[in-house]
């Protein structure tokens, strides 16, 4: 049985701020963002932030696991158009990683 997260105005503003750090051409997987905000089992917390935010983040540097678009129809065909836009290289229907990941540099997060 999954359990919800409970709402946490902190974790979504952090997890916000580390979205917010990926570099135009580069993408992050959500697993990543995670961890990166402090709170590396909350993968699926990161979606819920990203569809509340809407065009308020580049929620379109957020992939799935192994580069993979995890939306549907419409939406992935326009994750997969944002991202190209950017320059961010695809293998098949994957973001091929190996020069398109960001690395997050914890020192870089102190404010």
């Amino acid at each position: 049985m999954l359990l919800r997260a409970r709402p946490s105005e902190e974790r979504d503003a952090a997890i916000r701020r580390v979205v917010r750090r990926i570099p135009r051409g580069k993408v992050a997987t959500y697993g990543q963002v995670a961890a990166a905000a402090g709170y590396p089992l909350y993968h699926r917390q990161v979606v819920q932030v990203l569809r509340k935010a809407g065009d308020a983040l580049p929620w379109q540097r957020v992939v799935g696991a192994g580069g993979a678009i995890r939306l549907k129809r419409e939406m992935a065909l326009e994750q997969r158009l944002r991202l190209e836009a950017e320059g961010v290289r695809f293998r098949g229907s994957r973001v091929d990683l190996a020069g398109q990941q960001h690395a997050f540099r914890m020192w870089e997060f102190e404010d």
